[in-house]
């Protein structure tokens, strides 16, 4: 096996593994936190913010920023496959990356700075009113996006003829 599709593969790997968080957090985790009152989904959000933070989470959100890019340069002149994981990189750098990084971390570096214990009703509600509807439409978009970037891989892979 070439270089080459190992490296596309692990992209592929990888970028199942954002696809299926965001996939996650839409279909299930956003869902079961808005049953939250005011309070109480604050502080999960505050907490699941924080721990997302982590190696892994870095590992598989930056190093599907880093190799898509890198099986991009490396599938060209090789056509249809270097088209789809050229769309798939614009899809993940622009509609997951992206999104993030200028939406939801903005987001959730104020949500974090908010102290909800020395908080009135009325300031947790208004804050919950400004992020979650908000915070979960930039969640599905990233989702969207991801499991676009995801399928065009796979065809990537399918189309591969470095072997």
């Amino acid at each position: 096996m070439k270089m080459t599709t190992v490296v596309l593969i692990i992209t592929a790997v990888l970028t199942a593994l954002i696809a299926g968080l965001f996939y996650a957090y839409s279909c299930s985790v956003v869902l079961g936190l808005g049953k939250l009152n005011d309070s109480e989904y604050l502080k999960a959000m505050q907490n699941i913010n924080r721990e997302i933070l982590n190696p892994v989470f870095f590992m598989s959100f930056m190093g599907t920023a880093v190799l898509l890019p890198i099986s991009t340069f490396l599938m060209r002149g090789q056509q249809p496959a270097f088209i789809f994981i050229l769309l798939a990189t614009l899809a993940y750098l622009i509609g997951v990356f992206g999104v993030t990084i200028a939406g939801n971390v903005p987001m959730n570096d104020a949500l974090d700075k908010f102290d909800i214990s020395n908080s009135t009703m009325n300031a947790i509600k208004q804050m919950r009113e400004n992020f979650e509807n908000r915070w979960n439409f930039l969640n599905n978009i990233r989702t969207v996006f991801s499991v676009i970037s995801i399928t065009l891989v796979v065809c990537a892979c399918i189309w591969n003829k470095e072997g």
